[in-house]
């Protein structure tokens, strides 16, 4: 079979996109004046490891920019560059430069040509300044391979040290025994299969020689295949689980491991130089080691007093750009390899005695270089990457779990407990593990705000030197989790909020001096739960909301609107369509068409949106959402003889009012006392047009609802109890239904309605006049 490689395009742009992530993060923290050598290493290995992926892939524009970039990288970690703050733009634009190709190889598409033409000019440019400043010059590895091969042998404390599997290529060069500038017989080692004496193949001397251990049968035809797609496999010894081939190829040796690490581990692969055994020796023996085929004759023999005439440059391409262990796409993190022995090492190989010092000295070295990676590879090895798609499948499963057990329950609850004590508690052990899994399963979907807030360093520190203002940016809460389907639509609003604040909050330097404030403004991202609820908050110590003039310019724009107004009232004009305060349109802002759409997309979330202002000292963006959409703990209700179901995050208390505690007010309204409290009375018989319901508050029940920073009272016909709900889609199976955020179906098989507390609190302010809905 063959080797469909392009299975393997989602999990290299995943990781592709987390490398950029990480790129841009440390490249933010990055002190241009004392740059940590390990963060330019991980900076390095990003870089790396994108491009190594991307020339397997045959992306070529993508490979090409990388390639550029890393030279760059390469010259800043070996301190032959002097890193500037504007080197610093030039590599975070070409971040996203990189992140617009992947979008375009993401969709099958090429990307712009112009594009990356120019931002290789301008990393080109700063190569070429770099380079007529005076420092040591470091040839690309393309372009002089032999040359700073050998340069990073002879200096490793200068041009830092390769990866242990590039050290040990090394060693298996060094290790092939030359004796009067002839090759080893091998044959001889004890265990090796007769006959397998090295012939010449092809007349191209040595190959790469390839070892994959600890390979299922199945994966070795597999990877044979695939390398033989890159090359010639001139020889092939099996045995057990190792696999040895000898490849005639021009393909660079990352690459080759590259293309084997979506199939196996990188520590399971080794890479050297040898001449393929004769025909008869390629499968080998039961049980007689791969190895043993290319076994010297004379271990303690260095390969240094091999004639000059009978060596052949070897090219590894991470002896040239790479000190540090890469960190390959779709690869598990680079693990050591087990040290070799006098008596040879694990392929049975001998070693020279003088490489083994510096092989020592490099692991030394790798394990010191790859601490960043090990951080932010942390609890890779302990995860797998899952399709969101079969998250969705299992909650739903969990959903229709119990909705099962919701069912059992309402048929049990007619049954003698007296009777049946064995099903009573076998049926409330079912309850509670059924609970227990449903958030488990739920806290699969749920994902660090982190995620959210880790995006905006980059974009207050672009705009704010755009707006010409200092800001700092602090964030609370990043380990808080939000559901996915959540934490990926909260993204725009948070970005129109922060935008929002530091173009009308934060003021100039200029400003903040002559009011008497630090010429740094700070801008907060915070996040919490809250009950049931995730609260976020955007804060500024800016200038503030002006009460004054949003009052004005609301007027102007014909709003009804008086100084008697509450500040709540005020705030959430600012949430209007097509309102703005702005003098003058920009590029930022100044359209008015950004907090309207802010406080839609909240509300379509089943979240609010609530501004605290306080002029000179700044304001609060409060954003309340659920923490999931797809399971919910609600309070059943009876209306007449339908059941709806009240979220009981938003539930307060329940009572039932004396006469004395209802009034009626302007167009025949009416509101409820509680402890000295007056809250607007909304009917929900009146509201959903339900017959054969109690019309007066006395004889039902009002339950007090609390949303958007606003209580009001409920009144129904009696409560029935609290339970969880599966959430559906109304829109999906029927259509919108204003006043119903959804449905869900009871244990006797009925469908419940669910009631959108946030719509009633909006209709119960504008409720003069308002007409009864209808299911209908």
């Amino acid at each position: 079979m063959t080797l469909d490689i392009t299975q393997f395009y989602q999990t290299f742009f995943d990781e592709a996109d987390e490398l950029l992530a990480q790129m841009e993060q440390l490249l933010l923290d990055l002190d241009v004046a004392s740059p940590d050598p390990e963060d330019l290493a991980a900076i390095f290995r990003a870089a790396h490891s994108i491009k190594g992926g991307a020339a397997t892939f045959g992306f070529t524009a993508l490979t090409e920019t990388t390639h550029i970039l890393e030279s760059l990288l390469d010259r800043a970690r070996n301190n032959e560059l002097v890193l500037r703050k504007d080197m610093i733009d030039t590599f975070l634009e070409t971040k996203d430069v990189l992140s617009g190709q992947l979008t375009d190889y993401r969709a099958s598409a090429e990307p712009d040509a112009a594009v990356a033409r120019a931002i290789c000019a301008k990393l080109e440019q700063l190569h070429a300044e770099s380079l007529a400043g005076g420092a040591p010059a470091a040839a690309p590895a393309a372009s002089a391979p032999a040359t700073a091969a050998a340069a990073a042998a002879a200096t490793p404390e200068q041009h830092g040290t390769p990866p242990e599997h590039v050290v040990e290529q090394a060693v298996l060069v060094a290790g092939e025994d030359w004796t009067d500038g002839e090759p080893a017989q091998t044959g001889q080692a004890a265990g090796t299969a007769t006959g397998a004496a090295p012939a010449a193949a092809d007349g191209a001397g040595p190959h790469l020689k390839i070892t994959l251990r600890g390979v299922g049968e199945k994966d070795q035809e597999l990877l044979a295949e695939e390398l033989g797609n890159l090359g010639n496999i001139v020889g092939q010894v099996k045995s057990g689980s190792d696999l040895m081939l000898w490849l005639s190829t021009d393909v660079p040796s990352d690459d080759i491991i590259a293309v084997c690490c979506f199939v196996i581990d990188e520590s399971q692969i080794t890479i050297g130089r040898g001449t393929a055994p004769a025909n008869d020796a390629q499968q080998g023996e039961p049980g007689t080691p791969a190895a043993a085929v290319n076994t010297p004759a004379h271990p303690g023999h260095h390969a240094s007093a091999a004639p000059a005439a009978s060596a052949q440059p070897v090219h590894y391409p991470e002896l040239a750009a790479s000190s540090v262990p890469e960190a390959p796409i779709a690869a598990a993190a680079i693990e050591s390899q087990p040290a070799a022995s006098a008596g040879g090492n694990s392929l049975g190989l001998a070693e020279p005695p003088s490489v083994a010092p510096a092989a020592a000295k490099t692991a030394e070295h790798d394990r010191k270089a790859a601490r960043p990676a090990a951080a932010a590879n942390a609890g890779e090895g302990s995860s797998i990457r899952v399709g969101v798609e079969k998250v969705d499948q299992l909650i739903n499963l969990v959903g229709e779990l119990v909705i099962t057990q919701a069912m059992l329950a309402e048929t049990t609850s007619t049954f003698d407990p007296a009777l049946h004590d064995r099903l009573f508690n076998g049926m409330a052990q079912l309850e509670r593990n059924a609970r227990d899994l449903q958030e488990a399963v739920m806290s699969i979907r749920m994902m660090p705000m982190d995620y959210v807030f880790s995006r905006f360093p980059r974009l207050v520190r672009d705009l704010a030197a755009k707006l010409g203002k200092e800001v700092e940016l602090v964030t609370f809460g990043q380990a808080t989790e939000l559901d996915k389907s959540l934490i990926e639509r909260i993204i725009d609003p948070l970005t129109h909020l922060v935008r929002n604040s530091l173009d009308h909050g934060i003021e100039t330097v200029e400003a903040r001096r002559a009011a008497g404030k630090d010429s740094t403004g700070q801008l907060v991202l915070s996040a919490a739960h809250h009950g049931g609820n995730i609260v976020i908050e955007v804060s500024d110590d800016g200038a503030g909301l002006r009460r004054d003039k949003i009052l004005a310019k609301a007027a102007k724009q014909g709003m009804q609107v008086s100084d008697t107004m509450t500040d709540e009232e005020v705030w959430n004009l600012i949430f209007l369509p097509g309102f703005s305060t702005a003098e003058q349109v920009t590029d930022v802002s100044g359209r008015g068409v950004g907090m309207d759409v802010v406080k839609r997309n909240i509300q379509s979330m089943g979240g609010h949106v609530e501004i605290t202002s306080h002029a000179g000292k700044g304001s609060t963006t409060r954003i309340v959402l659920p923490l999931t959409l797809a399971i919910l703990d609600g309070m059943s209700v009876k209306v007449g003889n339908e059941i709806f179901i009240l979220p009981l995050n938003f539930v307060m208390e329940s009572l039932q009012p004396q006469a004395e505690d209802i009034y009626t007010v302007a167009n025949g309204e009416r509101v409820v006392r509680v402890r000295g409290e007056y809250l607007p009375l909304v009917a929900l018989h009146e509201v959903f047009n339900v017959h054969e319901a109690k019309q007066e508050p006395t004889q039902g029940i009002v339950t007090i609802m609390q949303t958007e920073g606003r209580r009001f009272a409920m009144l129904i016909d009696e409560l029935v109890g609290q339970q969880q709900v599966v959430v559906k889609n109304l829109e999906t199976n029927y259509r919108k239904v204003h006043g119903i955020s959804a449905a869900t179906i009871l244990g006797d098989g009925s469908v419940a309605l669910i009631v959108d507390v946030a719509a009633l609190n909006r209709e119960s302010r504008h409720a003069h006049g308002h007409s009864a809905m209808s299911l209908a």
